[in-house]
Formats: structure tokens, sequence, C-alpha cells
């Protein structure tokens, strides 16, 4: 792996030095860290802080065994890695344990090989994956997604933190394609109807990666005519991850789902790894060298 180049933007070729380097930690700023997790009791962790976020921050349904675990899990943790940044001035104790610096921010990722051995991707319950990934059968695809930071935190280092860490990721493992769901707060589309509207007059993927949702779970995102959009407020009233998303050069797919259970629409995000904007890959370097620990 250590041998082959990475392809970034057309013409653009490195060596892959990523891959010959331990994985872990990803990249530093300060006191905070970010690389995967390294053992269950860490991703137990991740998924207390994504059950803080998603269900008493925000507007998720919790059954009655999460809401006894306080715990944000499905099926898919356990074959996902686990992207964590940690706060090393914030130092956890449990007794008899050594202390470990406090997890605030992380993000699950699915690489396809990973996904084909078990159940495919966890978007694909809301997504039509199979025409992308029978288009592009040379590509590999990482699946991204249950992004969440620690309230104090959602600061531009965490969140620098994590996408230098998606980079490295993305460099060690050779990923052509980056894939997820990114959520709109609120279940009703009518009151969402100028992002939905802006991101599918202004943001839709071209027709070689676009997505379509799974027709029985469909709802339009065209809801206002182009003419009718106003990119400024529509801009504004995105999610600052949607945002971030298209600052990279993403594109969304065609249609939404309402996902009742967390209170949110979801829409299909595409990130081929040469279609992202060269200012990224420039700022965290070919070689993910920015913030290398």
């Amino acid at each position: 792996m250590g041998s082959t180049p990475i392809r970034l933007l057309p013409g653009l070729s490195v060596p892959n030095p990523i891959a010959r380097r331990p994985a872990e930690p990803l990249g530093r700023i300060g006191p905070l860290e970010v690389r995967l997790a390294r053992s269950a009791s860490e991703v137990r962790t991740a998924q207390a802080l994504r059950y803080h976020v998603f269900y008493e921050e925000m507007a998720a349904i919790a059954d009655a065994e999460t809401l006894a675990m306080r715990r944000d899990r499905d099926a898919f943790d356990r074959i996902c890695d686990h992207l964590l940044v940690l706060d090393h001035d914030q130092m956890r104790t449990k007794r008899f344990r050594k202390a470990t610096p406090a997890i605030v921010g992380t993000y699950r990722l699915l690489r396809q090989e990973v996904a084909d051995r078990h159940d495919g991707f966890y978007s694909a319950g809301e997504f039509d994956l199979a025409p992308l990934i029978a288009r592009h059968r040379t590509l590999r695809f990482l699946e991204l997604g249950r992004s969440c930071v620690l309230k104090p935190y959602r600061s531009k280092r965490t969140v620098e933190l994590l996408w230098h860490g998606i980079w490295s990721y993305v460099l060690q493992h050779g990923m052509d394609v980056m894939i997820g769901c990114a959520s709109l707060e609120g279940t009703d589309p009518d009151r969402l109807a100028l992002p939905l509207s802006f991101l599918h007059h202004h943001a839709r993927a071209p027709e070689p990666w676009r997505v379509n949702a799974l027709p029985e779970r469909r709802v339009a995102m065209d809801r206002l005519p182009e003419e009718a959009v106003d990119a400024r407020a529509a801009l504004h009233a995105l999610p600052p991850l949607v945002k971030g998303y298209l600052r990279l050069g993403a594109t969304v797919g065609d249609g939404a789902v309402v996902d009742h259970q967390f209170g949110t629409t979801d829409v299909m995000i595409v990130m081929p790894v040469q279609a992202l904007s060269a200012r990224y890959v420039n700022y965290y370097g070919a070689d993910a060298g920015r913030h290398a620990a």
C-alpha cells in the first residue's frame, strides 16, 4: 500500500507516505488530538457523546434501550472505524484506571470493502447507492457519518482536526470517493423548502455521480423554483456541516429523506477525491502533513 501513488486532482499524483506510517495519532493542534478509537471503551464514550448531541440537544427520539443505555449505537458501530478528537487538557479519571483525555468530537468511517463483507452502507437505507457504485466499479468508496462535537468545542480548530483526520484516513486507505447522509434539522420538508431548493438547483451532483433517494422514502427537494431561491438566505439556513461539505467541492443527490427517529431531513453528499477543492488539498497538505503529530 505504501508504494501506491495517491491521485489527488487531475494531473497531480503523489506518493502515499501516510500508508507507511502508523495510523494513529493522525494530527494534533495544541491539546487537541485526532486519531481512531483504540478500544471498545472509547467507542462507548463516542456513543455517549452522540447520545448527548443527538438525543439531548437535538430532536432524536430514543427507544427504551437507548434511553437506558444513554448511548447512540447501532449494528454498524462494530464494523466502522471511529475517528475521535481528544482534549489532553481535560483528563477523565475512573476508579482503578489510568486517566484518559476527554473525547470531544467523533466521526464514523466505513470503507467499501468492509461494508461489502457485512450489510452494506448505512446510507443505503435511505438512498439507492447501487447504481452509483456500479458506474464507478474501479473506485473505492468511504462512508462518513454520525458526526458530532461537544458544544464547547464547536470551533474552527476542532472541525479542522476532524477533517485533517479524515484526509489522513483517505490517504492511508487509498479511498477515491466520500459519501454519506447529511442532516437538516426538522422533519417538515415544506419548512425546509429554501435550503432544500438551493441544494437541488445549485449543488445537485452531475449525472455520473447522482444518487437517488429510495422511492418509498423520497421527498422532493425542488420545492421552490430556481428564481425564487435567495441564495444568501439559503446558505444561512444550511447547517455548518453541509456548508463545509459544499466548500470542499461536494455535491448532493436527488431527493431527500425524512428521518423521524433523529428529527431530521437527510440529503446524500457525494465527494470524489479528485473533485476536492485544491484549496482544501493545499491547506492540509498532499501528505496530510499540516497537523501531523
